[in-house]
């Protein structure tokens, strides 16, 4: 899988993987994205509501297929923005992910890891009109 740490996160990861949390579609989301990691094949779409005010985070559900690792991540970060500020995932970064799940990732594998909350941000800058892409490709985000 390319991770090293402790069984108890690495049993967490798979967890994630195998039961995946957050799934599915929201019939009418405030944004939709969808992001792709070509490397390994992974491949994320979020459906997020946003609170009226559009400062906080109501709801987020994935739906993807790809490597542990992705899909993984997306579980796990879709717990964790249920009734964040906007704010604070804009200030997430790579960091921020690998301690989420709390193994060392291989460089080869950050990619994989960061997707989720790629698509995410992209898609709230999107929502924003910040940003004007089709799709988020994290092999441009060296």
């Amino acid at each position: 899988m390319g991770i090293g740490g402790s069984d108890m996160y690495r049993q967490q990861i798979l967890d994630h993987y195998k039961n995946p949390r957050n799934t599915g579609e929201i019939e009418d989301p405030t944004f939709t994205h969808v992001g792709e990691n070509p490397m390994c094949g992974d491949e994320i779409r979020m459906d997020v509501v946003l609170s009226e005010d559009e400062e906080t985070i109501e709801h987020v559900v994935f739906r993807g297929d790809g490597c542990a690792i992705s899909q993984a991540s997306a579980s796990m970060l879709t717990e964790k923005l249920q009734g964040m500020p906007v704010g604070d995932l804009r200030a997430m970064d790579r960091d921020d992910i690998v301690d989420m799940l709390g193994v060392d990732i291989s460089p080869m594998r950050v990619k994989c890891a960061v997707l989720a909350e790629k698509v995410a941000q992209d898609g709230l800058d999107i929502y924003f009109d910040e940003l004007d892409i089709e799709k988020t490709m994290t092999e441009e985000d060296d």
